[in-house]
C-alpha cells in the first residue's frame, strides 16, 4: 500500500470580536490545530494532528516530508520516522519540524490499523487495561466556563463538584499565572495583549512571587478541600512563568494539602538542573512536561532525576512511534506517563490507544468543555469516548474515528495537497 497524496486541513482564524459574538469567552481551538490526511493508493486515508501554527507545520509537511513519503509504502513507519526526524534535525528539529513528524507518524499508525482491520492499541501489542482515568484541564470552552470557576474562590468549589459529578476525580488548575509577568512589554497593560492560548498561560519566568499573591494562589486549593475535602485530586500547572526561587516558594505553600496529583512546569521544562532543585525541594511529585521533543531531550529529564511524572504530548514529541519509545525509557526508570491533549481530538484518540497498551500509563487529560457537547464532537465521526471519568475504546480499525466530510463546505477551512 503506497502513499499517493499528502493534505493538510486546518481552520483560518477569525477575527476576536466575531468569534465573541458567536461563542463568547471560549478562546479559538480549531483554527490552531492541524490535521493530516495520508491518501493510499488502495483508497484508504490515515488522519493525523499536530497543534499550533497550522500555517508553518503545513509548509514543513509539503516543502521536506513529502518528497521523503510520496509513493512510498505505508507500512515502514519506522523508516519514515528517522528519515524525517534525520532530514530537519540536520538543521534542528524542534518546532513545526517535530510536530508535523508527529502528526504524519499518527496517520501512518491510523492507515496500518485499518488496512489490517485492528485497532491501534493492538497493532502496538495490544492492552494492559480496559480504561483509563482522565483529568480536566480547567479553561473555557463550550458550556463549561471552568477557567472563570477555577480563578474564582466562591465558584473553584462548585466547579469541584460538577466534575465530581461526571466522575472526573482530578483537576488541574493554574492559580498562580495571573501573578506573573505578561509578554505585554513596558508599555502596554496585560490586557492589551491576546495571549496564543489558554488566558494568562504565556508570559515570562517572574523571579519572585508577592507573599500576599501566594496566599491568594493557595486559597483557590485550601477552597476545593473545604467544598469536597480530598476527593478531589489537584494538579497545578505552572506553563513555566517561575524562576527557580519562586517556583520553590509555590510548592512548599502547597505541600500541607492532601491528594496533589503534581505540580507541573512552574519553571522552563528544558532546564534540567533547575526541575532536579525544584523536585528535591518539594514534597508534591513533579511532572514535566509536553514542552519536551523526543527521547532525546526526555533522556536528560530521566537521567538527572528531574522528574516524578513524564508529560509527552503525542502530537508534538513525535507520534505514537516517539511517544512509545519515551515510555518505555521511563519504565525503565519506573516512572508512570500522563498523555498532554489541551490541543485537538485526533491528539486524545491517539493518546488513547497508546495509553490503554502502556504499563506505565497513569493518567489521560481531556478538556470537558472540548468533548462534553464541544467541538471536538464538531468535526470528528465518532464522539470522544469518555464515560464515568474514564476514557475507553472499541474495536473499530486504526484510529476509529475520522474528520467529518462535511466541515469542508465551511468557509474557514484551508487545505493543501501534495501528490
Amino acid at each position: 500500500m503506497k502513499i499517493t497524496k499528502i493534505e493538510t486541513v486546518w481552520f483560518e482564524e477569525i477575527t476576536e470580536e466575531e468569534w465573541r459574538r458567536q461563542h463568547g469567552q471560549a478562546r479559538q481551538f480549531a483554527p490552531r490545530t492541524l490535521w493530516v490526511r495520508l491518501h493510499t493508493d488502495e483508497g484508504l486515508v490515515g488522519l493525523g494532528e499536530t497543534y499550533y501554527q497550522p500555517r508553518a507545520v503545513s509548509a514543513i509537511i509539503h516543502d521536506c516530508y513529502a518528497k521523503l513519503l510520496l509513493g512510498r509504502s505505508v507500512f515502514d513507519i519506522e523508516c519514515h520516522w528517522n528519515n524525517m526526524f534525520s532530514t530537519v534535525n540536520f538543521f534542528g528539529n524542534a518546532g513545526a519540524e517535530i510536530r508535523g513528524v508527529s502528526a504524519i507518524d499518527i496517520a501512518l499508525w491510523d492507515l496500518l490499523g485499518q488496512y489490517l482491520g485492528q485497532p491501534i492499541y493492538n497493532v502496538l501489542g495490544g492492552r494492559t487495561r480496559e480504561r483509563i482515568p482522565v483529568y480536566n484541564t480547567c479553561v473555557n470552552s463550550g458550556r463549561h466556563m471552568d477557567f472563570t470557576a477555577f480563578t474564582d474562590p466562591t465558584k473553584i468549589g462548585d466547579l469541584a463538584r460538577s466534575l465530581l459529578d461526571q466522575g472526573i476525580r482530578r483537576m488541574k488548575i493554574w492559580p498562580f499565572d495571573q501573578f506573573g509577568v505578561s509578554v505585554a512589554g513596558p508599555e502596554k497593560s496585560a490586557n492589551d495583549v491576546p495571549t496564543p492560548g489558554i488566558p494568562t498561560a504565556v508570559g515570562l519566568p517572574a523571579p519572585f512571587i508577592d507573599r500576599a499573591d501566594l496566599k491568594k494562589g493557595v486559597e483557590l486549593v485550601g477552597a476545593v478541600r473545604k467544598s469536597v475535602g480530598d476527593k478531589m485530586a489537584i494538579a497545578i500547572e505552572g506553563h513555566s512563568r517561575w524562576g527557580l526561587g519562586a517556583a520553590v516558594e509555590i510548592a512548599e505553600a502547597l505541600g500541607g494539602f492532601d491528594n496533589m496529583m503534581w505540580i507541573e512546569d512552574l519553571t522552563i521544562a528544558d532546564n534540567v538542573e533547575a526541575l532536579a532543585r525544584l523536585k528535591a525541594a518539594s514534597t508534591i511529585p513533579l511532572a514535566a512536561s509536553e514542552r519536551l521533543y523526543s527521547r532525546h531531550q526526555y533522556r536528560t529529564l530521566m537521567e538527572n532525576d528531574a522528574a516524578d511524572i513524564i508529560i509527552p504530548d503525542i502530537g508534538w514529541c513525535g507520534g505514537i512511534t516517539e511517544f512509545r519509545k519515551i515510555a518505555n525509557a521511563a519504565d525503565t526508570y519506573l516512572l508512570p506517563v500522563t498523555a498532554h491533549d489541551c490541543t485537538g481530538p485526533v491528539v486524545l484518540w491517539a493518546s488513547g490507544h497508546a495509553m490503554l497498551h502502556l504499563g506505565n500509563g497513569m493518567l489521560m487529560e481531556a478538556v470537558r468543555g472540548f468533548w462534553d457537547g464541544g467541538w471536538y464532537n464538531d468535526v470528528m465521526t465518532e464522539p470522544v469516548p469518555i464515560v464515568d471519568g474514564h476514557f475507553t475504546l472499541g474495536s473499530a480499525p486504526g484510529l476509529g474515528a475520522a474528520l467529518r466530510e462535511d466541515i469542508f463546505a465551511n468557509p474557514q477551512v484551508k487545505h493543501e495537497t501534495s501528490t
